[in-house]
């Protein structure tokens, strides 16, 4: 399995209107992608760790999953990445990095 991540680190004026946007609208563009799998959308939560670390300051990371590389390939150069580019550009205001990045899965346990 191969993992497509797009990762929106930083900050947003409406966080909750930005998800919103993202699960409810953008989703539907990325659903049209050829041979996608699935689609996985993380949030940062609350919490506490006991040791120092240096927190991701992730707002949003969508995991889009395929077979192969060729699959992913194949969206990648699809028209609907195209409309997906062009939707990304009604989002809620945010401010950041958007950073892409693919990776395949190897399960440990």
């Amino acid at each position: 399995m191969v993992s497509y991540f797009v990762r929106y680190r930083g900050s947003c004026v409406d966080p909750d209107a930005f998800q919103d946007y993202y699960e409810k609208q953008h989703a539907e563009v990325l659903r049209r992608f050829p041979k996608i799998r699935s689609l996985s959308l993380h949030r940062s939560v609350e919490w506490t760790d006991p040791l120092p670390v240096l927190r991701g300051g992730t707002l949003l990371l969508a995991q889009m999953h395929f077979d192969s590389e060729a699959d992913l390939d194949a969206a990648l150069r699809s028209e609907a990445r195209r409309q997906a580019r062009k939707d990304s550009h009604r989002f809620p205001q945010f401010a950041g990095e958007i950073t892409h990045e693919a990776l395949v899965d190897k399960v440990i346990f």
